[in-house]
């Protein structure tokens, strides 16, 4: 099939030709026919498979046909877990709508909310938004949605992972119930799915692969490591491998910083990415990253969430993530859009348990493979593959010495400082941060 027959408007099959697209992934195959036709929409695709145009084209198609939005009103918003994601996600759309005359906006945190609130006064027809920046302009009345025809939530497992679940809940109170749903997510966990039921109407479930699976064309392998050896066994990678492009993942933000530092004073050009940086920050060290002036980009996962780097060919799992579905997620940073990939895994003896929820989940053993001069002292123990296990439900953020979970503002999707009046909070305190 070709993107001709899926029945979108010429000037999206304009923007379509431009960008050198011709024939549609299996996610959005699926799912633009069932958007088009006005139907709610669960999706369940791997990060890379391109469902990011697959509920934007569709989604573009029917705001054309309609009228334009009134004074700092939407007509079609777009959730996101994180910075990086709604921009990103902002700059497909108006890739996608080049030809068309439609206006497309995108608000997060972390920069000021004046301009944003410009941009809104005139009504736009696409609004790109992380969930605590958007509640913030309503709270300001600088944004309305009376005019709103459709709803996306992108990435809705994380969201939750994240603890926005309370900000979600505020903003769909504040929406029309006649509206279009659509909800997208790499896995349906136990949450995901009563979310989806309770605020779609009949929707269309649509899936790609099966929750939690790894693409095949990613190579994963595990190198057993003694901790304190690790940085030292990556830079010996990178220079053996002459890696161009790898995204290393830290499970610490300070873990994120030192190792940047370390592979830079090995004459590796190296950046790091994570919520206590600030929004320039983050946005130099990724394109400085897309331009290839930096070789590694160390990251949190969190800030890594739902970057968009083309043909990525390594990632490094330099600490094991402390869920096994966010291995999934990472390593999903490569093999995109059938592209191969190697994923890399340095595990150590005490990330034993981590290892083997991680294997239960992909039903996979990752082959191990010893690093020449780096042979463990403190050997990793052999697993073996057991059952699945059933999805729990995440558990809660911890509060503080304060009492509040969201760790502060500035972060993740956060609003940002003096950008505005603070909003007095007695409701349940709800985003989580990234780990110190």
């Amino acid at each position: 099939m070709s993107f001709s027959q899926l029945g979108l408007s010429a000037p999206l099959q304009q923007a379509i030709e431009k960008q050198g697209y011709s024939t549609p992934s299996p996610i959005q195959e699926q799912a633009i026919p069932a958007i088009l036709s006005g139907q709610d929409v669960l999706a369940a695709a791997q990060t890379g498979t391109g469902k990011t145009a697959g509920f934007a084209l569709p989604l573009l198609h029917r705001l054309e046909q309609g009228k334009p939005a009134s004074p700092n009103n939407v007509r079609a918003l777009i959730l996101t877990p994180t910075r990086e994601l709604a921009a990103q996600v902002e700059q497909s759309v108006r890739e996608y709508s080049e030809f068309m005359p439609l206006k497309t906006a995108v608000v997060f945190g972390g920069v000021g909310i004046n301009p944003q609130m410009k941009r809104l006064r005139g009504g736009v027809d696409v609004l790109i938004a992380t969930p605590g920046r958007l509640l913030d302009l309503y709270q300001q009345n600088a944004v309305k949605f009376s005019d709103l025809e459709m709803l996306v939530l992108d990435e809705a497992d994380r969201m939750l992972d994240m603890g926005f679940i309370h900000d979600i809940k505020r903003i769909l109170k504040l929406l029309p119930a006649k509206r279009q749903t659509m909800l997208f997510s790499a896995t349906f966990a136990g949450t995901v799915t009563e979310l989806a039921e309770s605020i779609t109407r009949q929707p269309v479930k649509l899936s790609t692969a099966p929750a939690n699976t790894t693409v095949e064309k990613i190579d994963q392998r595990l190198v057993p490591l003694d901790k304190n050896r690790k940085i030292a066994a990556l830079i010996s990678m990178a220079k053996q491998q002459s890696w161009e492009q790898a995204l290393v993942f830290s499970r610490t933000k300070h873990g994120a910083n030192r190792i940047a530092k370390k592979l830079e004073a090995a004459g590796i050009p190296s950046a790091a990415i994570h919520g206590n940086k600030s929004q320039g920050a983050r946005t130099k060290a990724l394109a400085a990253f897309k331009d290839g002036s930096v070789k590694i980009l160390v990251a949190t996962d969190i800030a890594a969430r739902g970057l968009d780097i083309s043909q990525l060919p390594v990632v490094v799992n330099l600490d094991l993530p402390n869920t096994a579905a966010d291995y999934v997620h990472r390593i999903g940073r490569t093999g995109r859009a059938g592209a191969s990939g190697q994923a890399w895994s340095l595990v150590s003896a005490d990330e034993y348990e981590q290892l083997k929820d991680i294997e239960t989940l992909i039903q996979q053993l990752l082959p191990r493979e010893t690093l020449k001069g780096f042979e463990p002292q403190l050997s990793l123990r052999e697993t073996t593959l057991s059952a699945p296990k059933k999805p729990g439900k995440p558990k809660k953020p911890k509060a503080n010495s304060a009492g509040r979970r969201d760790g502060g503002r500035g972060q993740n999707d956060s609003r940002g400082q003096n950008n505005g009046p603070a909003r007095r909070r007695q409701a349940k305190p709800h985003r989580q941060t990234e780990q110190a």
